[in-house]
């Protein structure tokens, strides 16, 4: 790769003069120079040294953005069209404001708080992170560090008041919203699909739990549907769950993922969806739109949260303090054909 300082012996001119027509900085060089350095750049043609101009300005113009992916669950995380909006929504943003996007996935946090600090990248956007992860790795890497869906305490989030930032979603409402839909469409017996009770799904239980006492409906530990998510048991967990489900009218599941497998999973024993079972789901991405029956959900816009995390993330980078360091996004419920009126 030709570099400036040949280009300016090749033309008999200063490397400061090249340097200024590369970047668009003519105000004092002519326009019979300008016309010959350019000339040049297309017949050679010359590619900017990224990483060289990046490593003079002390930026690597790299966002970091790191996934803990449980492997039990998954095989490839991207299967989960939630993961694959928001993390579309994470590069349409760093692209825009001129940034690259380098994606790291590990299911150990010992591995990723290994190689974090060694990592050139100007901030950290994390995914997946749960308990104390999060502040585990704010700890460790001393930039500026992005959280999407990470549940950490305001009194955590005071030590970092201007690096560290999560955006989230008002969970434990959207579950509410969801569970209350049932409720005021008569149903009583509700079971709560899930595959934890920790993160966000913690909070979505939360929201249901909330919706049962509201009308003074008890709640029993049977009624938790706890999906066995391992790989090599998530099929037969599901068959499982869809029997049990003939003791109930309604199901509320954690996702629309997990809710369309579900419905799908009723139907191969004869449980149809929604004359003998109401489902509703969490997401609102593209399964449940083209699932039949269409599915009542909780609408989250999963790309945005990709794109205000990223944007976020950008602003810290330069300087700018955010207005909170926890954005709560607001879902909203989503009515389609999947829930059963009993009254």
């Amino acid at each position: 790769m030709i570099t400036i300082k040949e280009i300016a012996q090749r033309l008999n001119l200063s490397p400061t003069t090249v340097s200024n027509v590369i970047r668009g900085k003519t105000g004092e060089v002519s326009t019979e120079t300008i016309k010959r350095v350019q000339k040049f750049l297309e017949e050679v043609d010359y590619v900017p040294n990224i990483s060289a101009r990046n490593l003079a300005q002390n930026e690597s113009r790299i966002i970091g953005v790191v996934l803990k992916m449980l492997d039990y669950k998954y095989d490839n995380i991207f299967k989960d069209p939630f993961v694959s909006e928001m993390i579309g929504g994470i590069e349409k943003a760093v692209r825009k404001a001129g940034y690259f996007m380098m994606l790291y996935i590990s299911n150990d946090i010992a591995e990723i708080l290994k190689h974090i600090s060694t990592w050139n990248v100007d901030g950290l956007i994390l995914f997946c992170m749960l308990d104390d992860d999060g502040i585990r790795v704010k700890k460790k890497y001393r930039k500026n560090v992005v959280c999407i869906d990470t549940y950490v305490s305001d009194d955590v989030l005071k030590m970092y008041p201007d690096s560290f930032v999560n955006v989230g979603l008002d969970d434990e409402d959207g579950a509410y919203q969801g569970t209350r839909y049932l409720l005021e469409c008569g149903h009583r017996k509700i079971g709560f699909l899930a595959n934890t009770r920790d993160g966000v799904d913690l909070h979505r239980f939360r929201g249901y739990r909330k919706a049962l006492d509201e009308f003074g409906v008890e709640y029993s530990d049977f009624d938790f549907f706890h999906l066995r998510a391992e790989l090599d048991e998530i099929d037969k967990s599901f068959e499982k769950l869809a029997r049990r489900s003939k003791d109930y009218t309604a199901v509320f599941c954690c996702s629309d993922l997990y809710a369309v497998r579900f419905i799908n999973e009723c139907e191969k024993i004869g449980i149809h969806v929604p004359d003998d079972l109401s489902v509703v789901g969490f997401d609102d991405n593209y399964c449940g739109a083209l699932c039949r029956p269409p599915l009542t959900t909780i609408h989250q816009d999963a790309e945005y949260k990709g794109v205000l995390a990223a944007r976020t993330l950008i602003d810290l980078i330069h300087g700018k303090s955010p207005e909170k360091n926890q954005m709560v996004l607001k879902p909203s419920l989503v009515i389609r054909e999947s829930v059963k009126k009993l009254i």
